[in-house]
């Protein structure tokens, strides 16, 4: 499907018709609705589908006066009771008339715009409607590391209070989600560095403000992933170490408990085979020589810390 929307006084509005100097939002759109899009504004049928291609990486590229830009975008999933964060490719198309996104599926970058989260946006000025999204996608993949790191924090104190897989596993999710951060956020800011140079889109003097902003955000961004993906990959170390540490504990007192058994199990077994000759063949001295020696094997593990 596709909406078109049109800013009035700084404010998006939504139109129902294609005007000059319009915002067309496609969201998962159909090949009945690019097919419109080519017929109606002349766009390169690939340029359209590469943001639907989910493995499509960051890129500008421009042919026949039309401006094609992929970033990633951050967006969550719920799945199983918890919250995946992933990226997705967004596209930004600009024609002679409008300008063009294009997604898999609704995002909060996009969904910013349309509910008035962003203000004073022009959808006429092509060069800084673009800044602006770009603006947007930097300051979302700030909010969702926050996200991140307040829940691998909460995590970690459930894993202070017991071990389980369920955490573990959850906190492997995150360190996942912030590699896939980072490399997207790199790609990001290569595709703007690009951009920068103004031989794919037109700068004008007016956007170098909002430009050197979207650089600034981005980079705290990649900052700000390596910073927690490097915290919390020594978390999983640390947790891994004290499973490990836990293991040996636990297998250190079974063995010790397993030597002391043996003790009455040993003489017990010599003085109820049919032998002759045995030292004070009576009932009381196999007992009491199996807690003696027993006694002295538990008093020479527990000073060797095996307790």
């Amino acid at each position: 499907m596709y909406y078109i929307y049109k800013s009035n006084n700084g404010r998006i509005e939504e139109i129902n018709t294609f005007e000059p100097g319009c915002w067309i939002n496609m969201v998962a759109p159909s090949s009945q609705e690019l097919e419109l899009m080519v017929r109606q504004f002349h766009v390169d049928p690939s340029f359209l589908n590469a943001a639907l291609d989910v493995e499509e990486t960051s890129r500008i590229e421009a042919e026949d006066g039309q401006t094609l830009i992929v970033v990633d975008v951050p967006t969550t999933e719920k799945e199983e009771q918890k919250v995946i964060f992933e990226t997705l490719p967004l596209g930004v198309i600009t024609t002679e008339s409008c300008i063009i996104t294009v997604c898999t599926k609704d995002t909060s970058v996009v969904n910013g715009f349309v509910t008035g989260q962003v203000r004073n946006v022009h959808t006429h000025m092509k060069t800084r409607f673009i800044l602006q999204i770009l603006y947007r996608v930097a300051t979302r993949f700030l909010f969702y590391l926050k996200q991140i790191d307040r829940i691998s924090k909460n995590v970690e104190k459930q894993l202070h209070r017991s071990l389980r897989n369920k955490e573990l596993i959850l906190l492997l999710d995150l360190e996942k989600s912030l590699v896939f951060f980072s490399t997207s956020l790199k790609a990001n800011e290569i595709t703007m560095e690009r951009m920068r140079r103004g031989r794919f889109v037109k700068m004008y003097e007016e956007d170098d403000e909002l430009m050197e902003d979207v650089l600034i955000e981005t980079k705290q961004a990649i900052e700000m992933s390596n910073i927690y993906s490097s915290v919390l990959s020594g978390t999983m170390d640390a947790f891994a170490s004290v499973i490990s540490n836990n293991l040996n504990i636990v297998m250190k007192v079974l063995t010790s408990i397993t030597i002391l058994m043996a003790i009455p199990t040993m003489i017990s077994s010599f003085y109820g085979m049919n032998v002759e000759g045995l030292p004070v063949p009576h009932f009381w001295f196999p007992i009491v020589l199996s807690l003696a020696i027993t006694g002295i094997a538990a008093i020479f593990l527990a000073k060797k810390d095996m307790f």
